[in-house]
């Protein structure tokens, strides 16, 4: 099996990865939307959109500078 991050031969501690470095640059995708599965559900893109509503009736405080 190879390292879905760089192809290169997987470690048996670390499978399906390679190393650490390329372990966490998995979950840098997924922390960052990378791997982000769209949505058809009708319900998702409702509350997307009360949301987004939601977020621009809410002040937002200006940042204080440090």
């Amino acid at each position: 099996m190879s390292c879905p991050i760089c192809g290169n031969t997987t470690a048996p501690e670390m499978r399906p990865f390679c190393s650490k470095r390329c372990a966490d640059r998995d979950l840098a995708r997924w922390f960052n939307g990378s791997y982000a599965v769209p949505s058809t559900d009708p319900e998702d893109v409702d509350k997307l959109e009360d949301a987004l509503e939601e977020a621009a009736r809410t002040p937002q405080r200006p940042e204080k500078p440090h």
